[in-house]
């Protein structure tokens, strides 16, 4: 079954939702029977969260058509809902396909957070390091221009660039798990040579041999709607 599932954006704290049209599609109900049960149950819906939706213009180069209303629902919305729909054969392959996503979904969401958090004790471990050796502040960017390009294949400035992170966001909020842990060892390392009295060359000869850790690509490998 293709995505259910989605992200308004790459932040390590959206929240996973849902759409009406989905629901429709895959629970093989019409799109208008599904809308008018989300008024219907308007008011138990929004015990769970507000009711949010937006309102999508028809596809470039379709023919006619008006801008209509799409529901997003999170996880609790759109379990509830599918409770309202007859419980035939493809609604219950929609159910399980549906709650499974969501898991998936939020584990993903929860390492990326547990990964960010060990993260910001090896970083304060770095920068510490850097600090207490009395370097330049421009080492700062060296060594993590340097942790990047040799844990993910990829300066920070051009993850960053390609994943819409602005200039004031931290751009660990916006990797995956895998890609965080990949960063958290390198910045170990890093502290581990700096404090063994290696200059910046040597660092960066012996990180650059060891190969990249994790090949990422620029754009997320999470699913976004």
């Amino acid at each position: 079954m293709e995505e259910l599932v989605f992200l308004h954006s790459q932040y390590i704290d959206e929240e996973p939702y849902t759409t009406d049209e989905i629901i429709a599609k895959y629970s093989e109900n019409k799109e208008d029977s599904v809308k008018r049960l989300i008024r219907t149950h308007k008011e138990d819906l929004e015990e769970f969260g507000i009711m949010r939706f937006e309102i999508r213009k028809p596809q470039k180069g379709s023919k006619g058509g008006r801008p209509k209303k799409t529901y997003l629902l999170n996880e609790q919305q759109a379990t509830l809902l599918i409770t309202y729909l007859d419980n035939t054969k493809p609604v219950r392959r929609f159910k399980k396909a549906l709650v499974r996503q969501f898991y998936e979904m939020k584990n993903e969401l929860y390492a990326r957070r547990m990964e960010r958090q060990k993260e910001k004790n090896v970083r304060k471990s770095m920068t510490d390091v850097i600090k207490e050796l009395g370097l330049s502040s421009h080492y700062y960017k060296h060594y993590t221009d340097l942790v990047y390009k040799t844990a993910l294949g990829f300066t920070a400035k051009k993850i960053r660039d390609a994943r819409d992170v602005g200039k004031k966001a931290t751009i660990l909020d916006y990797l995956t798990s895998e890609e965080i842990e990949a960063v958290n060892k390198r910045e170990q390392q890093v502290a581990t040579l700096l404090t063994l009295k290696m200059d910046y060359d040597t660092i960066k000869s012996i990180l650059s041999g060891q190969g990249i850790l994790y090949q990422t690509t620029l754009k997320m490998p999470v699913s976004t709607n």
